[in-house]
């Protein structure tokens, strides 16, 4: 992987790999935390394949616009804490769009369909 340009964090889109600092994958910036009535970051929230971790922000290296870099080997990573804190939710932008019955009621009455991001 490339080193890629620097970025500030609140350009950082979802789904960019998340690297230990050897440069082993271990997930993927699920969304970033911030503090924005004192435009602090806070972290980030990673999705990995045992559920989303949080990184705090005193353990990124880098942010670059192909990966994220953390200060952390492969057990490090592997024994992130869940976030914690209220759930995010997320609204999905596709949702009703086919030719279901199903899908023309929904975009009909507008009803509203939540995913949960993080419990």
């Amino acid at each position: 992987m490339t080193e890629g340009t620097p970025i500030a964090y609140d350009g950082l889109p979802t789904g960019t790999p998340v690297l230990t600092r050897a440069g082993q994958r271990f997930g993927t910036v699920e969304h970033v935390l911030q503090i924005p009535e004192e435009d602090l970051f806070d972290g980030i929230v990673v999705a990995t394949e045992d559920g989303l971790r949080f990184v705090d922000r005193d353990q990124i290296l880098t942010i670059t616009d192909v990966a994220v870099t953390c200060d952390l080997d492969v057990q490090q990573a592997a024994s992130l804490p869940p976030p914690q804190g209220p759930p995010v939710y997320r609204v999905d932008a596709l949702q009703d769009t086919g030719r279901s019955l199903s899908d023309m009621f929904g975009r009909m009455f507008r009803r509203g369909r939540w995913k949960t991001e993080q419990s």
